[in-house]
């Protein structure tokens, strides 16, 4: 079977580090889908606006070349434990597919690209191929008795933004909503608990850098990338 990616996201997110780790850990991100010239197609996205949610069948497509591993170290467990490939969503995977579950806002059915969807609470990389969409079922979809193993089945606690007024007047609100829920998730690695570290990231065209302490997630500067 041959893959051809039919639509590519066009995300805030420069890099994979400061994704949130799984779609809808931070509802406020806007992300646009964006179907290749060859899927441009109305008739294709026929009644899906229909739907709030799509299922995103999409590529690692950063790590697509270094191969798999049948166990791996997943971050909830501090990197060192080891669970099979096959109980975890690491990327390092025979075939490279990730799944995102990720709301519909808008089917944009003009303009240059049109039709193209506008999605809330992506995890994607700006960039990233889609290679199929399909309707998010509640009724099938939803299973609210699962058990969800060693993640405990229930999202980690979300951290207090601090921020200066000035470092976040860089950004429009609508960004600085969307920027605030990803850090509220904690992008560091769970192992990490240095309080004077600095990480950085790629977010809307800035380098954002932050660090975390026992007050919540500190905003240190927000700057125009290169």
């Amino acid at each position: 079977m041959e893959l051809t990616a039919i639509a590519r996201v066009r995300s805030p997110f420069g890099s994979k580090f400061g994704v949130p780790r799984q779609s809808g850990l931070a509802e406020a991100v806007r992300s646009r889908l964006v179907f290749e010239p060859p899927f441009r197609s109305r008739e294709a996205l026929r009644g899906i606006e229909g739907f709030s949610h799509l299922w995103l069948i999409w590529g690692f497509s950063e790590n697509a070349d270094r191969g798999w591993s049948p166990t791996v170290r997943p971050p909830r467990l501090g990197g060192n434990a080891r669970v099979g490939v096959f109980a975890s969503r690491s990327p390092f995977r025979p075939n490279p597919l990730g799944l995102s579950c990720v709301q519909l806002l808008e089917v944009e059915w003009e303009g240059l690209e049109g039709p193209s969807l506008l999605l809330g609470g992506a995890d994607l990389t700006d960039g990233t191929p889609v290679y199929d969409i399909k309707p998010y079922i509640a009724y099938a979809d939803s299973v609210p008795e699962a058990s969800g193993g060693f993640t405990g089945g229930e999202a980690p606690p979300k951290l207090p933004v601090l921020c200066p007024a000035e470092v976040r007047a860089a950004l429009p609100p609508e960004t600085w909503a969307a920027l605030e829920g990803a850090l509220a998730c904690d992008p560091r690695p769970h192992y990490h608990h240095d309080e004077e570290r600095i990480y950085g990231f790629s977010f809307a065209g800035r380098e954002v850098r932050f660090r975390v302490t026992a007050a919540g997630v500190e905003v240190v500067s927000i700057e125009k990338g290169e």
